[in-house]
């Protein structure tokens, strides 16, 4: 449903200006003359494809970055944030996509990094009170959260490790929230949750600009949008008008007909088969088969399991049972350097810490895994190499600066896009995608999809792991749904529908 704007929603005095904004690295225009402003109490909507120039403002206005040019005015005053801890003074905060946590760190310290207690400017050592911890918990509540405030944050799985993140924000009281992608690691309960904590926010007169590639959430819960292309600002409005494929139209420039393309695939003979799979804690058990030319898809609640089988399989993580069949050999010890060379290949769904090398460049990403492939007789072949990296991001439509950029320096989204690659370059049998869309915009998402059903097409068998169910109904052939540990019998996808996913997901199917 749309939702209707609040009165401080329509306050005639923006809390955000920002006009004219411009920002060059070299010889790349990253953002030419945007314009936003946000409203008192107000979900503002900003959406774009990957490399729109949506990070490189939110930097701006955070302090992180310096614009070119451009005016920033907060309650109608000139705002000049020379540094982050600039906009935090001014009550400005951000929920970024990639987590801003200290992994070593508990619950709480994390809740109240940089409100350390100091002497003349040093730490005093002393404790947290009693005070403190009450007001983390109270925090984490306001989430839903009911987790101890003395757990390492990395032990954390990736859904409470976001909302870690969210609660930290609500802390510091901001009157401006950014939340980029906020929602690409929640289940779909948690969603709702932390959609009626933004509609309470925005009850306060806290304003939020909401940066998502998810457009069905806009509806829900956003007042007016702003759409970025191509570093410009190419419309805003109300949301009541913008139907989905307006949005589309005018963040791609073209319209998008098919956001599940079907590309036509035969399924063939059994290629894979999993039995009686467990880990250390999850799985409980999983058992599956794979057939060539076929993608399958795993579903279920985040927490069940899904990501914990993908990574005991390919032996990220240890397996405490069962074996493979892979082309009638069995296998019963998981290494991913062992099924790399069997022609498995893997996408993790944390690309910061395991899918990229970020300290390398793009084109040392996608081929750095099987540089056999552009070598002759032991010698790298650099135009091979080039050539084959340039290919595909023709293919997946990466917006980089040429393969020798760093890989660091690409929006998420784009840096997604070469961890596909990689597993593209690798040319392997199986491939096995945890998430693979989070973070990557809707017209990106559809080239994804059509380079999935091509693989298909070429034989090539995917197991494809996801929160998003529409995407797993839109482009798989038979889906298994992971509940409490326990992976289900795949049916059909034409035999589901998100009702009965919903069931099997919570044990009840």
């Amino acid at each position: 449903m749309t939702t209707t704007p609040t009165a401080a929603a329509t306050a005639t005095q923006p809390l955000l200006e920002m006009t004219g904004i411009a920002r060059r690295f070299g010889r790349t225009v990253a953002l030419d003359g945007v314009t936003l402003s946000v409203n008192p109490g107000e979900v503002h909507a900003l959406v774009g494809e990957n490399g729109a120039g949506k990070s490189t403002l939110m930097k701006i206005l955070t302090g992180a970055e310096t614009p070119d040019a451009g005016e920033i005015r907060i309650d109608g005053q000139p705002f000049t944030p020379r540094a982050p801890a600039d906009s935090l003074r001014a009550g400005i905060a951000c929920v970024y996509q990639e987590f801003n946590l200290a992994p070593h760190l508990t619950v709480q310290a994390n809740l109240l990094l940089g409100r350390e207690r100091t002497l003349a400017g040093l730490l005093t050592g002393e404790t947290h009170t009693g005070r403190d911890r009450r007001l983390c918990r109270e925090t984490l509540a306001r989430l839903g959260l009911n987790l101890p405030l003395d757990v390492a944050v990395g032990k954390l799985g990736v859904a409470d490790q976001q909302l870690v993140e969210i609660a930290r924000v609500l802390m510091s009281r901001p009157r401006l929230i950014i939340m980029d992608e906020p929602t690409s690691a929640l289940a779909a309960h948690e969603v709702q949750r932390l959609f009626d904590i933004i509609r309470q926010l925005r009850t306060d007169g806290i304003a939020l600009v909401y940066i998502s590639h998810f457009l069905e959430e806009l509806e829900q819960i956003a007042d007016r949008l702003t759409v970025l292309r191509d570093g410009r600002t190419i419309a805003t409005g109300a949301l009541p008008d913008w139907p989905r494929p307006r949005i589309i139209a005018a963040m791609v420039g073209r319209d998008v007909n098919e956001m599940y393309p079907r590309i036509p695939h035969d399924i063939g003979a059994p290629l894979l088969e999993i039995r009686d799979l467990a880990g250390r804690d999850k799985p409980r058990s999983a058992s599956l088969t794979l057939h060539r030319g076929e993608i399958l898809g795993i579903a279920g609640l985040v927490g069940a399991g899904r990501t914990e089988m993908l990574r005991a399989f390919f032996g990220l993580d240890v397996a405490d049972g069962g074996e493979a069949v892979l082309n009638g050999v069995t296998v019963r010890r998981f290494s991913p350097q062992d099924w790399n060379a069997r022609g498995v290949s893997m996408l993790s769904e944390d690309r910061k810490a395991e899918g990229l090398a970020q300290n390398l460049s793009c084109v040392a990403n996608i081929t750095l895994a099987t540089l056999s492939r552009a070598s002759r007789m032991g010698v790298l072949h650099k135009g091979r190499e080039r050539a084959a990296a340039r290919t595909l991001a023709d293919t997946l439509r990466i917006k980089w600066g040429g393969p020798d950029q760093p890989v660091s320096s690409l929006s998420g989204g784009n840096q997604q896009k070469v961890a596909m690659a990689r597993l593209l370059f690798a040319d392997a049998d199986v491939l096995l995608l945890d998430e693979p869309t989070r973070g990557i915009d809707v017209a990106a998402k559809v080239d994804l999809y059509t380079a999935i059903g091509h693989l298909a097409a070429r034989g090539k068998a995917i197991i494809m792991v996801s929160s998003y169910l529409p995407e797993l109904l839109g482009t798989c052939d038979r889906i298994a749904v992971m509940a409490r540990g326990t992976l289900s019998p795949a049916h059909a996808t034409a035999d589901l529908s998100p009702e009965k996913i919903m069931h099997l997901a919570v044990g009840e199917g």
